[in-house]
């Protein structure tokens, strides 16, 4: 059986289409209470059910918000979906999910086909990567992101700006202050560990990694200490696996241990990984080679994302409010406005430091 059609539900209620069209599709020139009414009740006779992109012609409100995330699987990016979710259902509208494994060229179909259905406004969050072989699909996302601003849409984005786009006007950036909080991180636990630290990065010209790692850096040199190494890897858990398996035979090897002990608190390195993930990541690879968390290797990661409830030993870490970012980024790119002035107005979510088990240097062995 064929879906009930306006002219179908206009006909039974005795008025025009456009009279039907303006009743059931929200329009502001609404006909009188009794013929809207009795338009009301043809199209449950018939059980019509409105064309969501005609009320949004009628509205010039499509009463979608636009979603993308890299990896949705990702704890990061769930809690970040969940802000956004409890920002469209305070605003009445519904959310569309696009994944994009972080690469420009995905979110760029994604931004399409977002526009495409005349959605609202358009969140992004991820890293943003400056690697040469993103160069061309920026110049592309950029220009798609501007041509959706030109046509009215509006964007919020996490952390940074997307690379090259210029409708500045529409965007809504929500900053993420991850150097400064990578540099307190690692200025609290150069007080408490006297060993080499370790830093686990994903590759060169992520952002977002790249910020935190000039944080570490940062904090260390704050605390009279050399920089320390970087081993780069993906910015994934399985990124940290694999650079957990190379760092467990470097630890194996060292002098630290003999048969098995550890030769002293200050022999143990400290690996500062950009994300829980990564470090979640080493922990499991360099228990495959029989090392233990803290007694052999400190490891703190960044995020505080919810896995790490149920992660032991407990992960020290960066608690962001992924969800607060997530709604603020949200409603900014609904409303419009900078990050700098919801800054000012004090609305823009703090993170913090987490010291917890993992950078213990006290503990001899794991419970």
């Amino acid at each position: 059986m064929s879906a009930s059609t306006l002219s179908e539900v206009a006909r039974l209620a005795g008025v025009s289409p456009a009279t039907a069209s303006r009743v059931l599709n929200g329009s502001a020139r609404t006909p009188g209470p009794e013929i809207a009414e009795r338009v009301r009740q043809a199209a449950a006779s018939l059980s019509y059910v409105p064309n969501a992109q005609a009320q949004g012609l009628v509205k010039s409100k499509s009463g979608l918000i636009g979603l993308i995330v890299h990896d949705i699987a990702d704890p990061y990016f769930s809690a970040i979906a969940r802000g956004v979710q409890a920002a469209a259902r305070e605003q009445g509208k519904m959310l569309l999910l696009a994944t994009t494994n972080g690469t420009p060229a995905e979110e760029c179909v994604a931004v399409a086909a977002f526009a495409a259905r005349r959605a609202d406004s358009i969140v992004i969050a991820g890293s943003r990567s400056i690697r040469p072989e993103d160069k061309n699909s920026n110049a592309e996302l950029s220009a798609e992101l501007d041509r959706y601003c030109r046509n009215g849409g509006r964007v919020g984005v996490m952390g940074h700006p997307v690379v090259g786009a210029s409708a500045h006007e529409c965007y809504h950036v929500v900053n993420v202050p991850n150097e400064e909080l990578a540099a307190e991180l690692v200025g609290k636990l150069a007080k408490i560990h006297s060993g080499t630290f370790l830093i686990l990065g994903g590759p060169e010209g992520l952002l977002t990694s790249d910020d935190r790692i000039r944080g570490y850096q940062r904090g260390l040199k704050a605390a009279g200490l050399p920089p320390a190494e970087i081993v780069r890897t993906g910015f994934d858990r399985a990124g940290g696996y694999d650079a957990g398996l190379s760092l467990a035979k470097r630890i194996l090897g060292g002098a630290r241990h003999r048969h098995g002990v550890p030769q002293g608190a200050e022999a143990r390195p400290c690996i500062l990984a950009v994300n829980d993930v990564m470090a979640i990541g080493a922990v499991a690879a360099l228990r495959s080679e029989g090392l233990r968390i803290p007694r052999d290797t400190l490891i703190a990661g960044f995020d505080d994302i919810e896995t790490l409830r149920d992660f032991r030993p407990a992960l020290s870490t960066v608690h962001l409010p992924l969800e607060d970012f997530g709604r603020l980024a949200a409603l900014g790119g609904t409303s419009g406005g900078s990050a700098d002035n919801e800054a000012e107005a004090g609305t823009t979510p703090a993170g913090r430091v987490m010291l917890r088990r993992s950078t213990e240097t006290r503990a001899l062995s794991q419970t």
